[in-house]
């Protein structure tokens, strides 16, 4: 049997309690709470991909789309805001221009149907006009109820296909 001098008795102790406090340390560590979060970060502009001028900017931010009753075709007034914005935002970018289509439902003959968008698209025009937009910035086509957006037969996709719709033809940044 082997004999232990007090000096190795010593160091083995010493490694021993060495060994007890670095892992009494870490388990300390390991079961303090998490620090608290930082602090949000100061509020940033969000930065969009959509350019200023652009046909995507009058689409997204302003609108190109008013809706109708059936078979009607005065401006409502939940439509003015949107028509108010392309105004405004035709003024800010004067080479634009616009083509405005006239939609109707599926009801009704396609004669029928191609008058009243033409009175659809007329309407809106008219409201821009008087908003200050030049005339001769708007033209106005009728599609009837040749290009649906919803083609079920029922009341809500019916009135998704009454509609006026702004598209720029011109001047508008790529």
């Amino acid at each position: 049997m082997m004999k232990f001098s007090s000096t190795m008795k010593f160091a083995v102790l010493s490694a021993a309690l060495l060994l007890a406090a670095c892992t009494h340390k870490q388990e300390a560590v390991n079961t303090a709470p998490p620090p608290a979060p930082p602090p949000p970060p100061q509020q940033q502009a969000v930065t969009s991909s959509i350019i200023p001028g652009s046909a995507q900017d009058f689409k997204v931010n302003v609108g190109d789309t008013v809706h109708f009753a059936l078979n009607k075709y005065n401006i409502e007034d939940s439509d003015k805001n949107t028509l108010n914005k392309q105004a405004a935002w035709l003024g800010r970018y004067p080479s634009v221009r616009l083509n405005i289509e006239g939609h109707c439902d599926e009801r009704g003959t396609r004669e029928y149907n191609l008058a009243l968008g033409a009175r659809r698209a007329n309407a809106v025009k008219e409201y821009l006009v008087a908003q200050g937009v030049s005339a001769a910035r708007l033209e106005t086509i009728s599609y009837g109820k040749e290009r649906p957006i919803c083609t079920e037969s029922n009341e809500d996709c019916w009135a998704q296909n009454r509609r006026g719709v702004s598209v720029i033809t011109g001047g508008a940044n790529s």
